[in-house]
């Protein structure tokens, strides 16, 4: 069997996504997710000049040999484009592989350790009363886990919170990244958020008790040793997780935020390969790995790295916002269903508009999430509703501090 055909679509229903179909000759199509936020472009771009015509006539079968081609032959390795770019290769081959088995992808990984995937959603609030009435939401539609964010006095504008109005008319959360021709800045005061947010949790956890998991994204804002006087403020409030408290490129500093706090750690959605993870399991300085399929290089590579942190008993938690497409979210799914060490999994609702482009088979009930036992990844790209949706630019916004210096966002 032969490659014949890998074609790449981007389309914008409620947001920009990137996607490759892989064609084989006896007509079996699998596709893959290459979006990368506010940089679509560029990736499309990779996957049609320099990486489908390298895909024709290959055997499909071929997974972690193609994988390795890609990522080596190269020579200018790593990196978001280079990786999303090969994620979707990935992803696109498990699909054709799963469909000629007439098997989900799932049990081709050794078959499902658990019956369902447990999910966090993401309440935000621009005060206390708000915040509330998100988490009883998140309650209502079946979260048993929510990450709590907020708004913080003396900011305007603060990553994660939905009351902050969009020019497009989509919630904050859903999807930060603004249209237009130039980024939006923001404000950032971290020293104004280290006093309020543990009186956030305290509310919190006052008002709905001591058994709900609660989550908090630091966004890479703080120093370690900030990172560090957050962890220990937030240790009565009892977080399953505080996320990218640093910025995880100074892997190094994760020792001194281990050192003060027994808060569980969260990090890795901005990693895109196995070797960015080395010294954070190997030492033992994270609780969960926030890798994501789309932006790591696909089911392989995130397969590799769990089985690397089981060694060190260290779980999923599995980067799943709306920037990763249906495909690439399934794709994890299945990962998480097969592996042992799954811990949670990030889900937040898809527009409409994004569940007609991507057809899928994923459940989510009673908190629970199921890739669906359809054959391959279990999503399919519907063409004609795709192109009704146009590419539109869209950058993320920035952070400058009160002095005016760029700052993480």
């Amino acid at each position: 069997m032969k490659i014949v055909a890998a074609d790449v679509f981007v389309t914008s229903p409620s947001r920009n996504f990137v996607t490759l179909r892989i064609t084989t000759e006896d007509g079996v199509t699998g596709i893959g997710d290459a979006t990368l936020n506010g940089r679509e472009l560029a990736v499309a771009a990779y996957l049609k000049e320099h990486v489908a015509q390298l895909l024709i006539g290959k055997d499909p079968h071929r997974i972690e040999d193609t994988w390795q081609f890609l990522y080596r032959s190269s020579y200018w390795r790593r990196g978001p484009v280079t990786m999303a770019a090969i994620a979707a290769v990935d992803m696109a081959l498990w699909d054709i592989k799963g469909k000629l088995a007439g098997m989900p992808v799932y049990q081709l990984l050794g078959g499902a350790s658990r019956t369902g995937l447990r999910a966090y959603g993401h309440a935000s609030g621009a005060d206390i009363p708000s915040l509330f009435d998100s988490v009883r939401e998140h309650l209502e539609l079946g979260y048993k886990s929510i990450r709590i964010q907020t708004a913080v006095p003396g900011i305007k504008a603060v990553y994660g919170v939905a009351a902050q109005a969009q020019a497009s008319g989509e919630r904050y959360d859903y999807e930060p990244a603004g249209r237009g021709a130039f980024p939006v800045e923001e404000d950032w005061d971290t020293r104004a958020y280290l006093r309020h947010l543990p009186t956030v949790f305290e509310a919190v956890r006052n008002e709905f008790g001591p058994e709900i998991p609660l989550l908090h994204d630091g966004h890479h804002r703080m120093t370690p040793i900030q990172a560090a006087k957050l962890g220990k403020a937030l240790e009565p409030y009892d977080l399953f997780w505080l996320e990218d408290c640093t910025p995880a490129e100074n892997q190094e500093g994760l020792r001194l935020v281990r050192q003060h706090t027994t808060t569980p750690l969260a990090i890795g959605e901005i990693f895109n390969t196995v070797w960015d993870y080395q010294t954070l399991i190997k030492e033992q300085l994270i609780d969960y790995v926030r890798a994501a399929s789309t932006h790591f290089g696909g089911i392989s590579p995130l397969k590799k790295v769990m089985d690397f942190a089981a060694q060190y008993q260290i779980k999923s938690g599995f980067h799943g916002p709306t920037d990763i497409s249906p495909v690439g979210f399934a794709a994890q799914l299945h990962v998480g269903l097969a592996i042992h060490n799954y811990g949670i999994q990030e889900y937040m609702q898809h527009s409409d508009k994004t569940n007609e482009v991507f057809e899928q088979s994923m459940t989510f009930k009673d908190g629970y999430l199921h890739p669906g036992d359809n054959p391959g990844i279990g999503v399919e790209f519907n063409e004609e509703a795709a192109a009704a949706y146009p590419y539109q630019q869209a950058y993320l916004p920035y952070n400058r501090l009160i002095d005016g210096t760029v700052h993480d966002w």
